[in-house]
């Protein structure tokens, strides 16, 4: 039967092979000695079968279902493996046709109809162990808590303005009009107090000073109308059930007005910068330079949060990068690096500077006390001294350097410098640069290059110690007990860290081959090596060769290295020719499509049409857009699997970096590293026991200000059951900043066959899995509904599309970084529960106190620290049909940490998640470079060559180039 591609895709092929045991071969039974602690431990004489304390049941609806479907890429036959399973599963071939057949479809139709899985029960694998967590308990208020609608009129779309009208209106009225109250405002509709108000609507008029013209300057005074109208009390008694675990919805208003009243606190003082959740002032730390005029300030994180143990409110440390204040001479001196007094600019540096400074605020300094300020909104393309403008009715013309001169008396001196240009574009108005300085806490959000990353880093890495006490005399130095919101709404805030009780999880045995000195590996606290040890499944590379796009390496450094690097993959157990196809090509970096033809067709021509297999590349350590360019033009123009080298590790050869080289190459050649003990026992709950596949999927966006680039997102699945390590990608572009994955599954019509379904789950094999495990990682807690509703409605749609009654149970994991929780030792001291870097052990799992009231969530440092404080990673269960205990996910999670292909390390995210973020990474050099440049930092930066396709107006997002089939099918992200 023919395969079918799939037309108008944008997105590469997922090939799901999982395999099922002929059930004619018996199973081959694994045992191994345990001596000396050398060896895994033995099997266990029952199987495993582990179900929840108790089963949660589903609202389930029936539906017909009747569409025309591809057959999928049929790549394998069934493979026979040491696990029997004996399945009633449907074997081989669908035939295309119609299907309509009564199909149990187990997602949920509405939120209303959905709730999140519920807690089994806790985990008890593991040694227990006291850790402290960033979480602070907060006593419930006993007030009644009364939430107003505000209305501004004229508009304001500044919340800092908007805070300044209500606190001139509480300042006029508090004793009065509000009866005594202080309520706490959010900025935008809405307002809090504790009590009601004596009204339940009112018309107030407040009158606002703007202290834009300083202090001599003339003020002007604006009129505003606010109406405030009471909308609803909060119910205290459903956050109580809540908290108590006897209620399973969220009062999210009463929890909205809790974090808006312990944010007043930081507020009202205006001692703080706000950004989202966090506060940044100058005062907390000094300041550290990040160059090209940009700073880092300190500031914190505070969220409240319902947690097992009440409300808790999480406080942890944060950095932001602002502009530096300085004057905008000096501001442009340290962008471009050089002199500007007293060199000419050229038509480069009038660019990037007026990309840097375009909607920047500064204030004037040649008017004394009068600081008036303004926005800039570009720069004038001649220099000051030749600028002229008409100062009256009939035309008069004056030249910028008198009139500053006449008005002000104001010499400006470098008049070989442009002007800013500010206010509208209209009416133009110019500013000398030398006449300006940068207002003060304006954050800056577009890209760094990779210098102000790396001093960046040098500020924000914090030993767990010293973050604990920044913690801590944070939460002294904000004085809840003192602050007058926290009295008004009655809430009290402890200022102890909350004591946790944790388990360290065993790290799981790893199988190594049988040719190689250790067979199986247990690693120690979170890592090992590949000494004396040989990938389980080493593959062969007998055709490769290498470019070099760096000047600064001779041909024989680039042979010394080729040579290292082939002897490291045969040491490690892979079959590597020592000698290229043809000898090492040099070529420069701006002619990386044709070097990369050129390479090809030579080593094709010479091995009589046999294509190459592997391409090296030795590129400069700050490469632009080479790297991009070349992943781009190898992986979906050529069909290349290429390997990339910095400069700077091809001078300095370490064994540790070849040898995390070689597994890298391995897996990209379809091969395997290693696999666990355990899965090649057939010896994981929920796992060996079915045909099982385990999904990982993540949508990656644009950076701030591109503004029409698509989002990509990106799903993998294992393809070799039961080891479960393998995993093949796919990726496409959707709408920009669009987080639900949108060809998880689609239908679309076909001239000829009709409706057609396809999208990102795909059938690889006649053989299917019986069980399905999703992580889905890059979601927040207000996305859970809407995502889950989607995305398993669209893993129904695919089973059910690809055979009639094809519904395998799923449990559906989002994996979580991006949070604020730490954990920390009990005793920094004890160098039994900690690891070198002085982080908590790799394998602590916590799934109670600071976890939520209750669903199945638990928080898991997987990794060991090597600099700064660990952040655990955060897995929150919302559906599982699969009746998983808290253990047997806790240890899954654990286990797969271990199997990450790219190094020796366990990984503090499920290797699934993190595979699919690197394919999704990888997909954003697929795009047509944008002919518009806008790359907000100029050098360094590895992606202007790659830029973002645009979004095309009605014609959706321009879809992604194809993968080549060679590439597709091995974990060529990696």
């Amino acid at each position: 039967m023919p395969v079918r591609q799939m037309k108008e895709s944008s997105e590469q092929h997922l090939v799901i092979k999982t395999h099922l045991q002929n059930p004619m071969n018996p199973a081959k039974k694994v045992t191994r000695a345990v001596q000396n602690g050398k060896g895994p431990p033995p099997l266990p004489q029952e199987p495993h079968n582990q179900t929840s304390p108790h089963a949660r049941t589903r609202g389930r609806r029936r539906s017909k279902v009747g569409r025309k479907y591809d057959q999928g890429d049929v790549l394998m036959t069934p493979s026979c493996r040491p696990c029997t399973v004996v399945t009633n599963s449907a074997n081989g071939s669908v035939e295309n046709g119609s299907i309509s057949g009564d199909i149990e479809m187990g997602y949920p139709t509405s939120s209303k109809s959905l709730s999140l899985a519920l807690r089994p029960g806790y985990g008890q694998v593991g040694t227990k162990c006291i850790v402290k967590a960033n979480h602070f308990f907060a006593e419930l208020p006993d007030k009644d808590l009364n939430h107003y609608d505000v209305t501004i009129t004229p508009e304001v779309s500044s919340k800092a303005v908007n805070r300044s009208i209500i606190a001139e209106l509480v300042r006029l009225y508090k004793e009065s009009d509000l009866g005594m109250r202080l309520p706490a405002y959010d900025g935008r509709r809405n307002l809090y107090t504790a009590g009601a108000l004596p009204f339940s609507w009112r018309e107030f008029k407040i009158k606002l000073i703007e202290e834009e013209d300083g202090v001599n300057g003339p003020k002007r005074e604006r009129e505003y109308r606010v109406v405030i109208k009471f909308l609803s009390r909060a119910n205290l008694h459903h956050l109580g059930q809540f908290l108590a675990g006897k209620r399973a919805d969220a009062p999210q208003e009463t929890l909205q007005i809790l974090d808006t009243v312990l944010r007043e606190l930081s507020l009202s003082s205006k001692r703080f910068c706000p950004i989202g959740r966090s506060f940044f002032s100058p005062d907390i730390k000094t300041p550290q330079r990040l160059g090209e005029g940009l700073e880092s300030w300190r500031g914190f994180y505070q969220s409240i949060r319902p947690t097992q143990m009440g409300l808790s409110l999480n406080i942890d440390m944060a950095s932001a990068t602002f502009i530096e204040p300085l004057p905008v001479v000096e501001f442009v001196g340290q962008l471009l690096g050089k002199d500007v007094l007293s060199r000419q600019l050229s038509d480069a540096d009038r660019i990037k500077i007026k990309k840097a400074l375009r909607g920047i605020k500064v204030e004037v300094t040649h008017r004394g006390s009068v600081r008036r300020k303004y926005r800039v909104s570009g720069l004038t393309s001649q220099p000051t001294r030749e600028l002229v403008f008409p100062v009256d009715e009939n035309s008069t013309m004056k030249s910028v350097v008198e009139y500053f001169q006449e008005m002000y008396g104001f010499t400006i001196k470098y008049t070989h410098l442009p002007c800013l240009q500010v206010g509208n574009q209209k009416k133009a108005n110019y500013l000398p640069m030398e006449a300006c300085k940068i207002v003060e806490g304006q954050r800056y959000t577009k890209r760094l290059n990779e210098k102000q990353i790396t001093a960046l880093l040098k500020v924000t890495c914090q030993r767990p110690r010293d973050r604990e006490n920044d913690i801590l005399r944070t939460i002294q130095h904000n004085a809840f007990d003192q602050d007058p919101y926290a009295k008004e709404f009655g809430i009290k805030v402890s200022e102890k860290l909350a004591s946790v009780e944790a388990r360290i999880l065993p790290a799981p045995w790893l199988k190594y081959h049988e040719s190689g000195k250790e067979k199986n590996c247990l690693p120690q606290v979170g890592q090992w090596n590949m000494m004396n040890k040989k990938m389980i499944n080493g593959m062969t590379v007998n055709r490769w060769a290498c470019i070099n796009f760096s000047r600064s390496v001779q041909d024989s450094v680039a042979r010394t290295f080729c040579n290292e690097l082939a002897q490291m993959c045969q040491v490690s157990g892979m079959e590597f020719n020592p000698e290229p196809v043809i000898p090492i090509y040099n070529a420069k970096p701006e002619q990386v499509e044709k070097a990369l033809k050129h390479v090809y067709h030579v080593s094709t021509n010479k091995t009589k049409g046999k294509e190459l297999e592997l391409l090296l590349a030795i590129l400069p350590d700050n490469n632009g857009s080479l790297y991009g360019d070349l992943k781009r033009i190898c992986e979906t123009e050529l069909g290349l699997i290429s390997q990339c080298c910095l400069t700077k590790h091809v001078f300095k050869i370490t064994k540790q970096y070849l040898a995390n080289v070689s597994l890298k190459i391995n897996v990209k050649m379809g091969g395997r590293n290693t696999v666990l003990v355990d899965a090649v026992s057939c010896r994981i709950p929920l796992v060996s026991d079915i045909p099982t596949i385990i999904f990982g999927a993540d949508v990656t966006h644009p950076e701030n200000g591109e503004e029409s680039s698509p989002s990509i997102a990106a799903v993998v699945a294992s393809q070799d059951w039961p080891e479960v390590t393998k995993y093949a990608g796919l990726v496409c572009a959707q709408a920009h900043r669009q987080e639900l994955i949108q060809d998880l599954y689609k239908t679309w019509h076909d001239p000829v066959r009709g409706l057609v379904s396809g999208g990102m789950i795909r059938k690889a094999t006649g053989q299917k899995p019986l069980r399905i495990i999703f992580y889905r990682d890059g979601i927040s807690e207000g996305q859970f509904y809407q995502v889950l509703l989607y995305e398993l409605d669209a893993i129904r749609k695919a089973c059910a599309s690809l055979e009639p009654n094809y519904q395998p149970p799923v449990t559906f994991i989002v994996v979580q970084k991006r949070h604020h929780t730490r954990l920390f030792a009990n005793n920094h001291r004890d160098r039994n529960t900690t690891d070198k870097s002085g982080n908590i052990l790799p394998g602590t799992v916590v799934d109670s106190k600071i976890c939520h009231p209750t669903e199945f969530d638990f928080y898991l440092c997987s990794h060991a620290g090597i600099q700064g404080t660990s952040r655990p990673a955060h897995y929150h269960v919302l559906w599982d049909e699969n009746n998983f205990t808290a253990d047997g996910i806790q240890s899954l999670t654990n286990n797969l940490c271990y199997t990450y292909a790219r190094c020796t390390r366990s990984v503090s995210v499920v290797p699934p998640a993190y595979y699919a973020h690197l394919a999704a990474f990888r997909a954003r050099f697929y795009m047509e470079p944008d002919l518009q440049e806008n790359d907000s930092t100029g050098g360094g930066s590895a992606h202007h060559g790659s830029k973002a396709t645009r979004a095309a107006g009605d014609c959706g997002v321009k879809p992604l180039p194809a993968l080549k089939e060679n590439v597709k099918r091995v974990m060529f992200y990696c």
